[in-house]
């Protein structure tokens, strides 16, 4: 069964929702797969208790939870409840009692952490080799690093022993090693996922990453994930979150390198990022020329500067009075931030704003840019001779992105002659997470190749990637109680617009949770929506469980456009309250919660 199990998020939920599949079964069947990988140096803690518990899991018969069911991997640099945290220091273990903030909404969400998995050290590495736990073996050939500092997170997707897992990224330790194992590795924009529960490397800069097989089901977890925590110094302002955003490539003017750049790649990287970019052309983005010169100089700051004074302020002390616990690379690494001062800080950070407004200027005509992932490949070997020279060029085009308050994406893009991962990075300012993996899923779904190392494409769309625009007013609308209804079927947020001036919106009577309805008026008024893509063979299911009075019909949309969406039969307006001055369901929300008087159950 090990060998049949779907890899995907999305492909587990249909499975589930088909009745292809149940809980206990997949669970099962994932410990067999586990088992048969056999490379403990992925985890740290490893799965097998946790596998064995959830195929006898009763509670796994209801799947109502956007995630219920599904199994992922913790970078063990992230609290787990019950689990120890090493941070890839046996002697730094420690065994929190909750979970951290984004393993704790993933489990409300009704997914299951299973294990923690391998880093380099204090998360200080980008190559995957720096941990007393061992190595884990890259998937796709042993003699060459797997990437890191979130070596253990790639490779557990890769292999297909989890459809995600939690890493964390401060210089790229979610990128390079996801450009290593040809998985998908999001870099949300910093603020966006709360940090509480997880072990600091450089505070100002960390951010919680995502792996995953596609960029969908990167999405469908990001969509879990991000909320403003206000107990996170950095989290991003509520309020703040999320703009507008097509997903029509044509719309997109994209930034790449220039040939200089390029070039400092190993020949074979290079030559891929060019059909890497003629690829993204054929989807109909516009390529334009841009001058990285300002980023790769914020990312050289990083390496030089007094950043390492922030890793020093996590973990020095522990490193102080326990030399021999910790890895003399790491130890060599950390310590080194003694010789900067005060006034180091501030003049690294004078330039780094000066090269920050530079850079924003370089790239002022473009709505993103893209970069190989690594400029090279290097094997452990080639580490062990050279631990830290390698490391800084691993992170040639990472390092600057977290400095710059960018968010990023690692994409799969194929495999270069000796059968290893190539891939490239999109690049986009803060916030623009949801547009990076938008293209990147369109990409992907054009280049239909396998995901990570399973030997599978994406089994989870079987119509051909069909897909339908639907328009919500009310429940599911995003953060809304009913929202995971489309998430968990991998829907995907296109744009928020409002309908035509002629409809009229009501708050319907004895509906849990509340939900409005939506009557097409020669009276009304553009009323706010959210355009969503939905796979068409998943429409169906939804479509059937809508309840009357309530239907799936055509709704205008403010641009003339008609796309299916949410109506309302007019014998439900007897007994409803019209709100259609409100011009919106989250207005009418909002002016309930002023009156203390909001619904239960809405968000």
């Amino acid at each position: 069964m090990g060998q049949d199990l779907p890899s995907t998020t999305i492909g587990l939920r249909v499975a589930y929702q088909r009745g292809e599949l149940t809980a206990p079964e997949y669970f099962e069947g994932l410990a067999a797969r586990v088992a048969a990988h056999d490379d403990p140096s992925v985890w740290i803690e490893g799965p097998s208790s946790a596998l064995a518990e959830s195929a006898h899991d009763g509670s796994h018969s209801e799947l109502n939870g956007p995630l219920a069911g599904v199994p992922f991997a913790v970078k063990d640099n992230i609290d787990v409840a019950g689990m120890a945290t090493t941070a890839g220091c046996p002697a730094y273990a420690r065994t929190p009692g909750a979970h951290a903030a984004a393993v704790e909404r993933l489990v409300a969400a009704g997914a299951t952490p299973i294990g923690k998995a391998n880093l380099d050290q204090f998360a200080t590495g980008l190559v995957g080799t720096r941990s007393p736990y061992g190595t884990p073996r890259n998937p796709f050939d042993p003699r060459v690093i797997p990437g890191g500092s979130s070596s253990g997170s790639a490779v557990a997707v890769a292999a297909g022993l989890v459809p995600f897992a939690l890493g964390t990224d401060t210089a790229g330790s979610g990128r390079v090693p996801a450009a290593l194992n040809n998985v998908v590795g999001l870099k949300p924009t910093r603020g966006l996922v709360s940090n509480v529960g997880v072990v600091p490397a450089c505070r100002s800069l960390d951010c919680v990453s995502v792996f995953a097989l596609t960029a969908r089901d990167a999405a469908m977890v990001l969509d879990v994930v991000e909320h403003h925590d206000p107990r996170d110094i950095y989290a991003r302002p509520s309020g703040r979150r999320e703009p507008v955003c097509s997903r029509d490539p044509s719309v997109l003017v994209v930034g790449v390198p220039t040939d200089e750049v390029v070039a400092e790649c190993d020949p074979w990287i290079a030559q891929a990022f060019d059909r890497h970019v003629g690829e993204l052309e054929t989807l109909g983005v516009r390529i334009r020329r841009v001058d990285l010169t300002p980023f790769l100089a914020v990312g050289e700051l990083l390496y030089e500067g007094p950043w390492l004074a922030e890793r020093y302020a996590a973990v020095g002390g522990f490193i102080e009075r326990h030399p021999e616990e910790v890895l003399e690379v790491t130890r060599r690494i950390i310590t080194a931030a003694a010789q900067f001062s005060g006034s180091d800080v501030y003049t690294y950070e004078y330039r780094r704003r000066e090269l920050a407004i530079a850079a924003a200027a370089a790239t002022s005509d473009v709505d993103l840019f893209v970069v190989p992932s690594v400029p090279t490949v290097p094997t452990v070997e080639a580490v062990r001779r050279d631990p830290i020279g390698v490391n800084v060029r691993m992170g040639r085009f990472t390092t600057f992105v977290n400095l710059l308050d960018l968010s990023a994406v690692a994409v799969p893009g194929g495999f270069g002659p000796t059968g290893l991962p190539v891939g490239f990075t999109l690049i986009g300012p803060a916030l623009a997470d949801r547009q990076l993996l938008g293209l990147a899923d369109t990409y992907l779904g054009v280049a239909d190749r396998p995901l990570g190392a399973t030997g599978r494409g994406d089994g989870s769309a079987p119509g051909g990637g069909v897909e339908v625009l639907l328009a919500v007013v009310g429940a599911h609308l995003s953060g809304q109680p009913l929202n995971h209804e489309l998430t968990s079927r991998g829907a995907r947020l296109v744009r928020r617009t409002t309908t035509a001036p002629h409809y009229r919106l009501v708050a319907l009577a004895d509906t849990d949770p509340p939900r409005p309805g939506l009557v097409r008026s020669p009276d009304g008024h553009p009323i706010e929506v959210e355009v969503w893509s939905v796979p068409e063979y998943l429409l169906g299911g939804f479509v059937a469980g809508v309840p009357a009075p309530l239907a799936i019909g055509q709704v205008e949309l403010a641009d003339r456009r008609w796309v299916s969406g949410f109506v309302c039969e007019a014998v439900a307006l007897d007994g409803a309250t019209d709100i259609t001055h409100h011009r919106g369901w989250r207005s009418y929300l909002e002016t309930l919660e002023d009156r203390d008087a909001r619904p239960v159950g809405s968000t």
